[in-house]
């Protein structure tokens, strides 16, 4: 921190956290060139069978240990959610497998991000988060079960194949969770409007947790756990960024000050 040493958390562990926990949801349909083609991709991935446009088909390859089939787009609006954007191909997928994150905190680098979200309830918005943890390196993106989003294919479009790189853990709490990632030598940094500090100057160069709330703000218990409440160098008329812009321009700043 610039101006004065930051102070120390306790040594005290808190109680360890419940394993991560995977909302009652099934992910039916993957779809998108980008999605589909991580998923293919993944060994940790199950799929089960690929439909999709003649042209889509051949555009994705030769796949192995999967059922294919021809569906012209018409079959495929009304397979999927409406409105999807589905390129002209999907593919028909099991769930990825929980992602603890006991684990991923215990094999964090001395230098590591993580994106905690609260209150995120736009699958859109998630998906983007992803992407953005994915550009910059960030080891995981942690949102409570109750206050999330299902995994969609809308989320996993958004994310452009990012589900299938990055860890999207859910947690039972967010508080005994951010409580965990302090005991593992993470500063929890909020991003917040009234933040008593630009963003630049507090020192992210070490373990960092950036939580970011949805517009109207993270809850108070949320809040009041942060290390640091920090702002973005905003002007405009319009007074707050959404959700994934901030998670985008705050990993940005992460990986700036690491050189």
């Amino acid at each position: 921190m610039v101006g004065r040493k930051p102070p120390k958390h306790q040594k005290s562990r808190p109680p360890p956290i419940l394993k991560a926990e995977r909302s009652c949801q099934k992910l039916a349909w993957l779809y998108g060139f980008h999605a589909v083609r991580a998923a293919l991709a993944n060994p940790r991935r199950r799929n089960l069978r690929l439909l999709g446009t003649s042209a889509a088909l051949a555009e994705i390859g030769p796949t192995d240990g999967i059922g294919v089939e021809i569906a012209d787009r018409e079959a495929l609006d009304r397979l999927l959610t409406k409105g999807a954007v589905h390129q002209g191909i999907a593919l028909e997928s099991e769930p990825l497998a929980a992602s603890d994150l006991d684990e991923i905190l215990a094999g964090a680098p001395d230098q590591a991000s993580l994106v905690v979200l609260d209150r995120a309830n736009d699958p859109h918005n998630v998906g983007a988060v992803l992407r953005s943890a994915a550009v910059f390196g960030a080891i995981a993106v942690v949102v409570p079960r109750d206050h999330a989003p299902a995994v969609t294919g809308a989320l996993a479009k958004a994310a452009s194949g990012a589900l299938e790189a990055v860890p999207l853990v859910f947690v039972a709490n967010l508080a005994r969770a951010m409580e965990e990632m302090k005991a593992q030598r993470f500063w929890c940094v909020g991003l917040v409007e009234d933040g008593d500090r630009l963003l630049s100057a507090v020192d992210l160069k070490g373990r960092t947790a950036l939580v970011i709330g949805a517009e109207d703000g993270m809850r108070r218990l949320t809040h009041d756990l942060c290390d640091f409440h920090a702002r973005l160098p905003t002007g405009g008329t319009i007074g707050a960024l959404n959700m994934s812009n901030a998670a985008a321009i705050a990993l940005y700043e992460t990986v700036r000050q690491r050189g």
